[in-house]
């Protein structure tokens, strides 16, 4: 249960929601239909491709897969944990993160499957960076289990059973970021293009700096589970 929740935590969560909307709305539009920040359509639409024996849809479907694969290692490298905690390095990762969006825009410029690898690597890096928090999950780069978490609360308290209400919070938080990021994207990329990526960029990379100056301003690193 979250008897607590730290500013950074909710701030983080909904900013980084926000960068993964607005990530996965420009590659949808731009690239093929392509979504960037998860992986059960496109797993599924690479069992299609495979039976239909699609070479090139195959391998620009596994790239993608395997990009995101490849950021979340790149995420365990770099935080070495799986529980939230000031002190990780989680400014470092953001940078990172910010720079691998920055490369995708020409690649993306050029229909190059390099941009989309890039941006899925991008948020296999983010989505495996927002671990745990007191034993829950925060993902902050897909929805399906912030929906489900928010359906399994909904059906508690309808049946009078006890329900913890930030947990419900967190989830607003999150599909609300979301989906704000999907509307920002989609409003700029007409206007934009590929270009539109550089504001989830920036985004994560003021995030790591802000990160970085709250962790020096609160001291030592420690474990802020309860």
């Amino acid at each position: 249960m979250i008897k607590r929740l730290p500013a950074w935590v909710w701030l983080g969560a909904a900013t980084l929601a926000l960068v993964a909307g607005m990530v996965n709305v420009v590659g949808y539009l731009g690239f093929e239909h392509q979504a960037i920040t998860h992986l059960t359509g496109t797993t599924t639409l690479l069992g299609a491709s495979l039976a239909q024996g699609d070479t090139r849809a195959s391998w620009h479907l596994l790239t993608v897969v395997l990009s995101f694969v490849g950021g979340a290692v790149l995420s365990g490298l770099i935080i070495q944990d799986s529980t939230l905690r000031l002190g990780r390095r989680y400014g470092v990762a953001l940078a990172i993160e910010s720079a691998l969006l920055v490369a995708a825009v020409p690649l993306f410029e050029r229909q190059q499957i390099a941009g989309a690898a890039l941006a899925a690597m991008a948020c296999g890096l983010q989505n495996a960076m927002t671990a745990t928090y007191s034993g829950t999950l925060v993902r902050t780069s897909h929805l399906t289990g912030m929906f489900t978490d928010l359906g399994v609360f909904l059906g508690h308290r309808l049946r009078g059973v006890p329900a913890e209400p930030r947990r419900l919070w967190l989830c607003l938080s999150i599909i609300g970021g979301f989906l704000l990021g999907g509307v920002v994207g989609a409003l700029l990329f007409p206007h934009l293009g590929y270009r539109a990526l550089y504001v989830p960029a920036a985004i994560t990379g003021v995030t790591g700096v802000a990160y970085v100056a709250y962790r020096l301003h609160r001291g030592p690193a420690g474990t802020l589970s309860p």
